[in-house]
């Protein structure tokens, strides 16, 4: 069964000291069900996976699988620069999500695509019963090649290969990824700042950091774009991205926008190094900006009545 609707790729919660804070996953599954997302990516690039150790990813993977619902849908990044250790996550994971995904690895770079189906062909191996996403991030991997012709040589290698998260702008590379072997795989789009462009596309699936935030806005474009309605649809689009663009100004997106998450009621603590961790005064001055911006309805909400 493919994955629809919206991947919510999460955030590591963390204490003040930067240790995690795996407690609070209860809360958070709670909240991104309220908010209708169909699924979690853990253990990604929103999730600091890159600053965290082998044993505090297997953490976060035992946090969710206990708090696992039918209503979210767990998918598991298990990539590393170290095979080995990729192997190994993805052993751990095998009976306590519903997917796993890795990205290439990023310092060593892979420069061929037949280097990166052995590369993945040996992690899903180690999870067979569980279906296998590719973690298509080129701007981060360096891993710069065509999804196309990863699938038509993955096809027949990988048993699992279920399809790709696919987080790049190349638009026609993404549509040309969902006809091979007649629309067989699952790809989920991964560029939130274009996912009214990804509709027309063919797009059903999206995994992104923004949607922790602005669940209801994005269903609202995909529910304008249904009725043809392109100019408030398309205007909705550009407050999402003003969102991005406001956050990343105050110190960097991926760790403004994790704590901005305590606004929204959902405290996921502070940001490990590089990332940038905020007072709540400044969060009380992005969020009038945000306000004035007209996003105040259509921020995801924290409905308490559900946490018990």
């Amino acid at each position: 069964m493919k994955i629809k609707n919206l991947v919510a790729a999460v955030y590591a919660p963390m204490h003040k000291d930067g240790s995690l804070n795996t407690d609070k996953i209860k809360d958070y599954s709670q909240f991104l069900i309220n908010n209708k997302i169909s699924g979690v990516f853990m253990n990604g690039s929103t999730g600091d996976f890159a600053s965290l150790s082998t044993a505090e990813r297997k953490q976060i993977t035992l946090a969710w699988s206990q708090n696992k619902s039918e209503d979210l849908c767990l998918i598991d990044h298990v990539g590393h620069t170290n095979l080995r250790e990729a192997k190994e996550l993805a052993e751990y994971a095998a009976d306590k999500v519903d997917a796993i995904s890795v990205l290439a690895p990023f310092y060593f770079r892979l420069n061929t695509i037949e280097k990166l189906v052995q590369y993945c062909k040996e992690i899903a191996a180690c999870a067979p019963n569980l279906p296998f996403y590719y973690y298509h991030i080129p701007v981060l991997s360096g891993a710069n090649l065509n999804m196309n012709e990863f699938l038509i040589k993955a096809e027949s290698e990988i048993p699992s290969l279920a399809g790709i998260k696919f987080t790049n702008n190349n638009l026609i590379d993404f549509q040309h990824s969902k006809k091979v072997a007649n629309g067989k795989f699952n790809i989920l789009f991964g560029f939130d700042e274009l996912f009214i462009n990804s509709l027309p596309v063919g797009a059903t699936g999206w995994v992104g950091s923004t949607y922790n935030h602005l669940a209801p806005l994005y269903y609202k474009i995909k529910d304008l774009f249904e009725k043809g309605q392109m100019a408030e649809a398309t205007a909705l689009q550009n407050k999402a991205i003003r969102f991005v663009e406001i956050l990343d100004s105050k110190g960097g997106f991926n760790g403004v926008a994790k704590g901005f998450m305590r606004v929204l009621g959902v405290d996921c603590g502070p940001s490990r190094f590089p990332h940038t961790t905020l007072t709540d005064a400044d969060y009380k001055i992005i969020k009038e900006e945000l306000d004035t911006l007209g996003l105040t309805d259509l921020f995801s909400r924290f409905d308490e009545s559900l946490v018990n």
